[in-house]
C-alpha cells in the first residue's frame, strides 16, 4: 500500500512562499504608482517652468542686451524648440543622472544639488533625530494619562505647534533667540572651518521651527496607537498574567502601537530635506529649498527642475521605505495589503 506525503506540509510551504508572493507584489505594485507619479511630477515641474514669467535669455544677459544675442542665447539654448521635444531631452538625461547645465552658472547642475541636499539633508537629520523621539515620548506618556489635564496639556500644545506655519514661529524664535536673548546665531550658514559643536550651534535655531511643527503630527499618530493598544485583548491578557506594567508597555504595548508612526516619520523626513524653502530662506541656509526659490527666480529651469524633481524622489524614497517597513513589521498587513 502506497504511502502519501502528510497533506498539511505542501499547505504550510505554499501559503508561505504565496504569502511573501503577494509581499513581492504589493510591493512591485507600489514602486509602479511610485514611478507613474514620479513621471507625472516631472510633466507638472517642466510645464510650470515654462509658465514662468520672463525671457530666459533676457533673465541670463539682462534688461539691457541687444534682442538678437538674446534670440541666439535662447537658441543655443534650446529654449525656442518644440516644447515636447525641450522635455523628452531633459527627462532622460535626468534618467541617465545627467541634469543638466545651469542657465545661471554655466555649469553642471548636479554638484550644485548634492551640495544643496547635502546641507538640507544635515538640517533635516538633525531636527528628525529631535522630534521623532520627542513625539513618541510625548504621544505614549499623553495615551498613559488618556483624559487627565497631562493629556490635554500635550494634546493642544502640539496641536497649535502644529497649526502656526514655519514663518511665523521662525520669526519668534529669531526676535527671542536671537535678537533679544542673543543667545543664538540668526543666521544658519556656519564658517567652512566651524566644528561639529559649532555647527550645531547654528542649526539649532532653525531645527527649532520644524520641531515644532511636526512634534504634533507624531505624537497624534503615537498617542492613537497605543491607545488602540492599551485597549487590545493581548494587553488585557498580559496583564492578567501577573506581567510587570513596564513589560507590558515595552513588549507588548509599544511594538504595536508605533507601527503608524513609522509611515508618518518617514514622510516627514522627506518634508524635512526637500520642504525647507521657508526656513532656509529665512535663516540664509544653503540647502535644497534655498536653491530651488533661487533658481525659479533666476529662471534657471535645469536647475529648478532638477531640483524640484529631486525632491520628489526623496519623499517617494521615503514613502516607499515606509510602507515596505510596515508591512514587514506588521504580519497582518502582509497579507490583507497585499490581496
Amino acid at each position: 500500500m502506497s504511502t502519501m506525503a502528510p497533506p498539511s506540509a505542501p499547505r504550510a510551504s505554499g501559503g508561505t512562499n504565496g504569502n511573501a508572493g503577494r509581499v513581492a507584489r504589493f510591493l512591485a505594485t507600489r514602486v509602479g504608482l511610485s514611478l507613474i507619479t514620479l513621471w507625472l511630477l516631472s510633466v507638472i515641474v517642466f510645464a510650470g517652468g515654462q509658465l514662468l514669467p520672463g525671457d530666459i535669455g533676457r533673465a541670463i544677459l539682462g534688461p539691457l542686451a541687444d534682442a538678437r544675442a538674446v534670440a541666439a542665447l535662447n537658441h543655443q539654448l534650446g529654449a525656442d524648440r518644440p516644447l515636447l521635444a525641450q522635455y523628452i531631452e531633459w527627462i532622460t538625461h535626468f534618467a541617465r543622472g545627467d541634469m543638466g547645465l545651469s542657465y545661471a552658472y554655466r555649469e553642471p547642475v548636479g554638484p550644485f544639488i548634492a551640495d544643496a541636499l547635502a546641507h538640507s539633508a544635515k538640517l533635516g537629520v538633525l531636527a528628525f533625530v529631535v522630534v521623532v523621539p520627542l513625539g513618541i515620548a510625548g504621544g505614549v506618556w499623553s495615551a498613559m494619562h488618556a483624559g487627565r489635564w497631562l493629556d490635554r496639556t500635550i494634546s493642544i500644545a502640539g496641536l497649535s505647534a502644529t497649526v502656526v506655519p514655519e514663518f511665523v514661529s521662525s520669526i519668534v524664535l529669531i526676535l527671542v533667540f536671537g535678537v533679544w536673548l542673543r543667545w543664538l546665531p540668526i543666521e544658519a550658514s556656519y564658517p567652512p572651518e566651524a566644528n561639529a559643536l559649532e555647527q550645531l550651534r547654528y542649526l539649532i535655531l532653525p531645527v527649532l521651527p520644524l520641531v515644532l511643527v511636526f512634534f504634533g503630527y507624531i505624537a497624534r499618530m503615537a498617542r492613537a496607537g497605543t491607545v488602540e493598544a492599551l485597549d487590545a485583548d493581548y494587553t488585557r491578557t498580559a496583564i492578567l498574567k501577573g506581567l510587570p506594567r513596564h513589560i507590558v508597555i515595552w513588549r507588548h504595548v509599544l511594538r504595536n502601537a508605533l507601527l503608524p508612526t513609522i509611515t508618518v516619520a518617514a514622510t516627514q523626513l522627506g518634508y524635512m530635506i526637500g520642504g525647507l524653502v521657508v526656513v532656509e530662506t529665512l535663516f540664509h541656509y544653503q540647502g535644497i529649498g534655498s536653491l530651488i526659490y533661487n533658481a525659479a527666480k533666476a529662471k534657471d529651469f535645469p536647475m529648478l527642475e532638477a531640483g524640484v524633481l529631486t525632491v520628489g524622489v526623496i519623499y517617494t524614497v521615503a514613502n516607499l521605505a515606509a510602507d515596505a517597513l510596515h508591512v514587514l513589521l506588521n504580519p497582518r498587513l502582509r497579507v490583507r495589503s497585499a490581496e
